[in-house]
């Protein structure tokens, strides 16, 4: 069993014991009733200012560093990541692996007014609705965990809510299978779920096989300004970033400086086309 396997698998428990608690009717009549979602899209794509797109994340912990950080207060943390100059706001709401909650959800929704993304592991299109239903703008598609008419038919849903998905990949198949679904914004995670190993180079590879009009989103293995100026110079129009600005003291800062990275490899790439 994989690392993924054995997620998903108390991801399906944790899930059940929320549908029995509020049917999927329920769900729904909240989503429904919620304020219309905030375009992701435009946030991740339009690249406002010539600088890449942070996507800034709350995350407690994870399956292979363990605790990262003690966040009291999940809604002042997103408040400052709004402040840097974020463009979406990513939401850990995995319990058992990644400490998240729905509550967390609810204090950054109530905190900023940026589009939120629901990270966690979707399953089901329970979960969809009650993203939406919690206010989230984004969700989470891995393609590793979906069959393929589980990936467009939950793609379709989160359209027809008017969210946006990120729909994340791994390998060059998966790519190819979020194109073929006519995913809008394509995630390369350069994290192995097999091994939870990092390989950065990954991204370039894969990048490359991403259709022009979509947004390409670096995840995982940023340490620094220099690996989103290298992710930035390999085609990526965002990155997602959690553990290197949870663990730092100032994240306004820390998020300012990754999206002036973005736009000095951006401009640094541009003259060399020219040239």
């Amino acid at each position: 069993m994989t690392v993924l396997d054995d997620i998903i698998d108390g991801v399906r428990e944790d899930l059940a014991e929320r549908r029995r608690a509020l049917p999927l009717e329920d769900v729904r009549a909240t989503a429904l009733a919620a304020p219309a979602p905030l375009d992701a899209f435009r946030s991740l794509g339009a690249g406002e200012g010539g600088s890449l797109a942070v996507i800034a994340e709350v995350k407690r912990s994870s399956p292979s560093k363990g605790a990262l950080a003690d966040i009291a207060d999940p809604a002042a943390l997103a408040a400052s990541y709004e402040q840097g100059g974020a463009a979406v706001i990513s939401v850990l709401t995995e319990e058992r692996r990644f400490g998240g909650s729905l509550a967390d959800l609810d204090a950054v929704r109530a905190a900023v007014g940026l589009p939120v993304l629901r990270k966690d592991f979707t399953v089901d299109e329970y979960q969809i609705w009650e993203a939406r239903a919690h206010g989230a703008d984004v969700v989470l598609l891995i393609v590793a965990a979906l069959s393929d008419d589980d990936l467009r038919s939950f793609l379709a849903l989160t359209h027809q809510l008017g969210m946006n998905a990120i729909v994340e990949t791994h390998t060059a198949d998966e790519v190819r299978r979020a194109v073929a679904a006519e995913a809008r914004i394509i995630g390369v995670n350069v994290r192995n779920l097999k091994t939870l190993d990092i390989d950065r180079g990954v991204f370039a590879e894969l990048a490359h096989l991403i259709t022009s009009g979509t947004v390409v989103v670096a995840e995982s293995g940023v340490r620094d300004a220099a690996d989103v100026a290298d992710y930035a110079a390999s085609g990526a129009h965002a990155v997602l970033v959690g553990e290197a600005l949870v663990r730092h003291q100032d994240p306004s800062a820390t998020i300012d400086e990754f999206r002036r990275a973005g736009r000095t490899a951006w401009s640094s790439r541009g003259a060399a086309a020219r040239s």
